[in-house]
């Protein structure tokens, strides 16, 4: 056995390792770090199968910004497993029913849908018309194609994924009455008169204030003494 078989037994070790704990763990935190944890070891798993970018794409995409933002979710709306799990027998049957489904069309597909496909070869480098190798890249063919003719369908996921993120703040969100709060739109919407208003007063003038008398030089004494 190679290092690369090495590496695809261990990857695929703790990708089911990590995926049977995303579904049993009893802390919902945990779970979603042991997919973030998944989501590593099939990174992994594509860059034995030299698909680099889809490898860094599930790497930023899903483990950097969508499982980040689980775990703010599940943080934030502080789900009460324990009456989750009163029901968990109740519909054990059906999950069962639905895990067994899938696996069998999964099981279809791989023996008997790719017989009549023919097995992929490595292609070598383009060459032009003078027998030279053609500068290519993936990346730019996959970015012409999401921004050309994919256009539509990635404006739809993006939006969608608005949409989500606004019901997430939405369901999170909760008015606590003992903070303070300003209105935003009452701050933009205020006019300069409305904040100072200069009032025309008269000018008043204040009494002078009367010197002290002097005393008598006898009176003086007599208090000395």
């Amino acid at each position: 056995m190679d290092a690369q078989a090495g590496f695809f037994y261990l990857f695929s070790a703790v990708l089911l390792y990590a995926a049977l704990r995303v579904v049993t763990a009893r802390n919902p935190v945990h779970a979603v770090l042991h997919l973030i944890l998944a989501f590593s070891q099939a990174a992994g798993i594509w860059l034995l199968l030299k698909a680099e970018f889809l490898a860094i794409v599930l790497v930023l995409v899903y483990v950097g910004a969508v499982m980040v933002l689980f775990v703010f979710v599940v943080m934030m709306l502080d789900i009460r497993m324990d009456t989750l799990r009163g029901n968990l027998w109740a519909h054990l049957p059906l999950a069962a029913f639905v895990g067994g489904l899938v696996a069998f069309e999964m099981g279809a597909v791989l023996m008997t849908g790719f017989r009549g496909v023919d097995e992929a070869r490595p292609m070598g480098p383009a060459l032009d018309a003078a027998g030279q190798a053609i500068a290519y890249s993936n990346t730019r063919e996959l970015g012409k194609l999401m921004y050309t003719q994919y256009l539509y369908p990635i404006e739809v996921a993006a939006v969608i994924l608005l949409v989500a993120m606004i019901a997430a703040i939405a369901l999170t969100l909760r008015h606590r009455k003992d903070t303070k709060a300003i209105d935003a739109g009452l701050a933009v919407r205020a006019r300069p008169q409305d904040r100072l208003v200069m009032v025309k007063m008269p000018a008043t003038q204040m009494a002078p204030v009367p010197e002290p008398v002097a005393e008598p030089a006898a009176a003086a004494e007599e208090k000395k003494t």
